[in-house]
């Protein structure tokens, strides 16, 4: 008959305690992971700046009337021209209806 060697294991208490630690580990990367995603897609304003460039090429080309508004998605645009340090200027801003998120772009005005 074979003589069996008696094998180290670790304990069932250490065996639980590490797969505790492995649990937590997963589940706070998993949650950080989350978080990185939605915030890239809530802040994600591709289609927006797609947009305004699209009037601003408009604008340029005297196939935009000014004043100009409009809804786009869920966004409130507004296309102004001022006079700032007397030099005219278009300027195209953007609002978010949900977030309140606004960006502002300003150009020179061509005539």
């Amino acid at each position: 008959m074979a003589v069996l060697k008696k094998i180290k294991a670790s304990t069932l208490m250490e065996t639980l305690i590490a797969t505790v630690l492995v649990v937590v580990t997963f589940l706070l990367a998993s949650m950080i992971l989350n978080n990185l995603v939605s915030d890239a897609v809530t802040s994600n304003t591709m289609a927006i700046d797609t947009h305004l460039i699209e009037l601003q090429y408009l604008q340029q080309h005297q196939k935009l009337e000014m004043p100009y508004t409009e809804r786009f998605q869920n966004w409130s645009i507004s296309v102004e021209r001022l006079e700032e340090h007397n030099q005219p200027r278009i300027v195209f801003e953007a609002t978010d209806l949900d977030r309140h998120k606004t960006i502002r772009k300003t150009y020179n005005a061509i005539y």
